[in-house]
């Protein structure tokens, strides 16, 4: 369960990102690439785009994490569109590693074993609903 507390440092250290976050993209997608080179090939080749997106998505998850009812719903479709993409339930954790080194990296002392713990908490809730929304639905069966 998410506390206040977390979403105030997620919050509190992302608004330290902004500033960075052309670097901060870079940082990320090379850290994604280096530590899983085989996912290069689910990106275009140039990465512009896709690293503003990438802002803008998080930006968009770290400002709606008082609004489940909002958030909840374009987290589960953009679960759905990386299923479609081909992400895997295991690239989720590679995602992960990638943003925590990157927001040490890029907030250096800043990014307190606090922070970083909101962050995998916070991570791990909106790749659960990513990866849940990613599963085919049940097929229903008729009995006789």
């Amino acid at each position: 369960m998410l506390t206040a507390q977390d979403i105030a440092l997620v919050r509190a250290s992302f608004a330290k990102v902004v500033p960075i976050q052309e670097k901060a993209a870079g940082l990320f997608y090379d850290r994604l690439f280096a530590i899983a080179p085989g996912l290069r090939r689910l990106f275009p080749k140039d990465l512009t785009l896709q690293k503003r997106k990438l802002m803008e998505m998080i930006a968009a998850a770290v400002g709606g994490l008082d609004k489940p009812e909002e958030l909840v719903p374009a987290v589960r479709a953009l679960g759905a569109r990386h299923a479609d993409y081909g992400v895997t339930i295991a690239h989720y954790g590679i995602v992960g590693q990638a943003l925590i080194w990157t927001l040490e990296r890029g907030l250096g002392d800043a990014f307190t074993s606090e922070t970083r713990a909101a962050w995998a908490k916070i991570y791990g809730v909106l790749a659960a609903t990513m990866q849940d929304s990613a599963k085919p639905a049940p097929a229903l069966c008729a009995t006789v």
